[in-house]
């Protein structure tokens, strides 16, 4: 029977007192799923999205094992690693610690780039309980002689996929590399691609899994509107639909790194301040457009999908889907940005022909039609009234045209007809 309470997990006193202080009660359901499992050692492969809870599921086995079990850290090595994409999120799960690790007599430390080493070294000469780290630094660090691997009890990777997406896979391979034989492991993904996979096969040792599926209550939260509209004519669109100033705080979401960045460019130079956030962008870069984004410096974040997950802002009052994801999850994903912590939001999808075998998926998954917006001025009777193409097609239609999506936004080169070569512009390709 999963526990209703905090106060029925067996976690020590005061780890149940600081839990008391932050006003929560009843664990979320990834929280009540994974807890009793992560207290007797066990792996776990848990499916969850930002947003679940997620970080308390492993933040308060972690303490409480740590605390049970006190020995002296070796100068220079850690008994915990929570390995985290971002900078952001490594700061968030640090900060968690702290929060739910007060009353116990533990030390934690988190170590990014884009800073200077010199205060993260000084932290982690005497040996740190757990530490929080980013790939590139925590290598880094190690490769220069400032860290140590060996000892370590736990190991937490967090948002896998997101690891995948910002290209730093690899050097999550050399970090499972320098660990100890004998570990407990946590893995955690909100998607499960084949690649991501194979890598939890690779690290894991009968572990239990846990899935958080999205929600469609979340879904139910939130004011939700279709609009059909010709592809050309969606930078129009989004213009018209920003010109309300009720869109106080708007994240814009693409499928693609390069489709973020040009929605970015036409806002600007329509005198609407935004910022684009994506794995090409540098951890300084995406930290400046979250803060501008939070304290209203600028008005629109547009975002890919895996970019925006960690991105816990309040007070968003829209999220426009300028693109639809071909991938349902991903919408509730998406518009779930606009209803933390069960507040109301507004969700509006500008859907062209290519999209429309995406819609049926969406409203499957979210349990409910999603209503169509006709009284914009750029709806299309032509594509609302469209025979939906085949997914396959409509896949193989947009990765065509996004092909490189993190750069050129243009078809690879096998695609090209013999005809197009002759063209200047089909001239051998320069890369930057």
């Amino acid at each position: 029977m999963l526990p209703s309470n905090f106060s029925d997990l067996d976690l020590i006193e005061p780890i149940q007192r600081a839990i008391k202080d932050t006003g929560y009660t009843e664990p979320t359901p990834i929280q009540k799923a994974a807890i009793p499992h992560l207290l007797k050692g066990k792996d776990l492969l848990g499916c969850a999205q930002t947003g679940t809870g997620k970080t308390a599921a492993f933040a308060l086995p972690i303490l409480n094992r740590l605390a049970r079990n006190p020995r002296r850290v070796q100068q220079k090595c850690t008994r915990a690693l929570i390995l985290t994409p971002t900078r952001e999120l490594a700061i968030q799960i640090h900060d968690s610690f702290k929060t739910y690790g007060k009353y116990l007599r533990l030390h934690y430390t988190v170590i990014f780039g884009g800073v200077g080493q010199n205060n993260q070294v000084r932290e982690l000469r005497y040996g740190t309980d757990v530490l929080v780290a980013t790939p590139g630094r925590l290598l880094d660090l190690i490769n220069q002689g400032f860290l140590s691997l060996q000892g370590l009890e736990i190991f937490v990777l967090d948002e896998a996929d997101r690891m995948l997406d910002m290209g730093f896979i690899h050097d999550v391979r050399k970090v499972l590399a320098l660990l100890p034989p004998r570990r407990q492991n946590l893995f955690f993904s909100a998607t499960m691609p084949p690649d991501i996979k194979r890598l939890a096969d690779s690290m894991l040792s009968e572990p239990v899994a846990v899935e958080v599926n999205p929600v469609s209550s979340t879904a139910e939260l939130i004011q939700q509107s279709l609009f059909y509209v010709e592809k050309p004519r969606k930078r129009d669109l989004l213009r018209h639909v920003l010109q309300d100033k009720s869109l106080s705080r708007v994240i814009v979401f693409t499928r693609t790194k390069f489709g973020a960045n040009r929605v970015s460019e036409v806002l600007d130079k329509n005198g609407i301040p935004s910022a684009a956030i994506h794995g090409n962008k540098s951890q300084g870069a995406r930290q400046r457009a979250l803060e501008d984004f939070r304290a209203g410096r600028i008005r629109v974040l547009v975002a890919t999908d895996i970019a925006a997950r960690g991105i816990d802002v309040d007070g968003v009052s829209h999220v426009i889907n300028f693109e639809i994801p071909n991938i349902a999850e991903s919408y509730v994903h998406r518009i779930g940005r606009t209803a933390r912590a069960g507040q109301e939001g507004i969700a509006l999808s500008f859907c062209d022909l290519e999209e429309r075998s995406f819609i049926a998926d969406i409203e499957k998954v979210i349990k409910q039609s999603i209503p169509v917006n006709r009284e914009h001025p750029f709806h299309s009777e032509t594509v609302a009234n469209a025979r939906p193409m085949s997914k396959g097609k409509a896949k193989a239609i947009i990765d065509a045209g996004n092909s490189g999506g993190g750069g050129r936004g243009r078809p690879r080169g096998r695609h090209r007809s013999r005809h197009n070569k002759k063209r200047s512009h089909s001239a051998p390709r320069q890369h930057p």
